[in-house]
């Protein structure tokens, strides 16, 4: 299927890993240039050598928690032309329980899982609108709809992030720009691999047992029972943000974990 997106310009936040990584091949697979983004040079350059091979790659790196470096960022993507998609990736995540998370927590999520994507949006969806056409994704989670009770600082910013693109969706009426979430359920990437590793470790059980127990005992609503592949978000985040009827909507692609109809 031609997405059109030959020699279109994309801008992946936080892609030198993980699901952003694989969104980053995905384009560049469907003929677009890509611009790779991640907190340290050596993420970045490690990237761009593993990705160029599909296509056109350049990237930079910068920290989203301040204005700084998502100018930085910004003024790096203008410099190669017009910016048709941006794909709001970074974010962050970690198990605490409420009780023991503090206002800097708090407000530390939010700076990365939220305002990154305000302040890239900020910047480019008035130049989309410009135009008369764009995209933009942010990511979302199943959290956002489902909150965890282990991760509550994290599942309020991905609700956030839900009515941070429908409310930017409302700005592009009449126009052909689109502002879409995507909702991936648990994905095996390698933070999540990390914090597995380190839980299987902690209980001297094997790897394969924890994820058993997790998909029977935290997600028994899963009808895939499995952990989602990155590549398999990036495949939904590309076509998406090709789509031109879509807009303002949220896209599960979670496994069936949230028991609803829509």
């Amino acid at each position: 299927m031609d997405l059109h997106l030959k020699n279109k310009l994309v801008l992946v936040t936080g892609s030198g890993s993980g699901i952003g990584k694989a969104t980053a091949q995905v384009y560049l697979q469907e003929g677009a240039r890509v611009i790779v983004h991640g907190l340290t040079k050596d993420e970045v350059a490690e990237c761009i050598e593993d990705l160029s091979s599909f296509g056109e790659v350049k990237g930079v790196a910068s920290d989203l928690s301040t204005s700084e470096g998502a100018n930085e960022l910004i003024n790096f993507a203008q410099s190669r032309g017009t910016i048709d998609t941006l794909v709001n990736n970074v974010g962050i995540f970690s198990v605490k329980p409420f009780e023991e998370l503090t206002d800097d927590d708090w407000m530390h999520y939010f700076n990365i899982n939220v305002m990154s994507a305000v302040r890239m949006s900020r910047a480019i969806l008035p130049a989309m609108l410009r135009v008369g056409e764009g995209s933009i994704i942010n990511m979302a989670s199943e959290a956002g709809v489902k909150p965890l009770a282990q991760m509550i600082h994290y599942s309020v910013t991905k609700t956030a992030i839900l009515g941070l693109t429908r409310g930017m969706a409302e700005l592009t009426k009449g126009t052909k720009v689109r502002v879409n979430s995507i909702l991936p359920g648990p994905t095996w990437t390698e933070g999540v691999e990390a914090y597995f590793d380190g839980l299987a470790e902690q209980k001297n059980e094997p790897l394969e047992s924890i994820i058993d127990n997790y998909f029977n005992l935290d997600e028994p609503t899963s009808l895939i029972q499995r952990f989602v592949q990155p590549e398999e978000v990036a495949r939904m985040i590309v076509s998406i943000s090709a789509s031109t009827a879509s807009n303002g909507a949220a896209h599960r692609i979670e496994g069936g974990i949230i028991r609803s109809v829509l």
